[in-house]
């Protein structure tokens, strides 16, 4: 997929996000969805990335698999760069802190997820990168 398609389709998600209270179709149909909005590294231009979580016990943790490839998500590289976001869940809208999972409690958390959304279990078995859980911690 071309970035100005891959582009159209997030456009197209974050739109229907925003009609729908927080759902959308296609690939993600009854799945639970957060917008994340980041600022590039090199750039400096707000981006949104539409990304599907996992939701426990009131923490929310999202995944930079890229569907397995081999390198991350330019939305990683800019939270590494800027980790204070903004995130949309359902209706709400709040400030977080992207904070990177390391070891044990990446582990665990990441088997959680597959256990939820199994291709993220076949998304790490394409790759030889560890891929990166990210908790994204409400500012109060």
């Amino acid at each position: 997929m071309e970035k100005h398609e891959f582009d159209q389709m997030n456009n197209a998600v974050i739109t229907e996000f925003r009609e729908t209270g927080g759902k959308a179709g296609g690939v993600f149909e009854g799945k639970p969805l957060v917008l994340v909005h980041h600022t590039g590294a090199k750039s400096g231009i707000e981006r949104i990335a539409p990304l599907v979580p996992l939701l426990d016990d009131g923490r929310i943790y999202i995944f930079a698999s890229k569907g397995g490839a081999d390198t991350h998500p330019d939305w990683y590289r800019n939270l590494l760069a800027h980790p204070d976001i903004t995130v949309e869940i359902g209706s709400d809208t709040f400030a977080a802190t992207a904070r990177v999972l390391e070891g044990d409690e990446r582990d665990g958390v990441y088997a959680k997820q597959v256990a939820v959304e199994p291709q993220f279990g076949e998304y790490q078995r394409k790759t030889e990168r560890v891929i990166p859980v990210v908790e994204l911690v409400r500012v109060s």
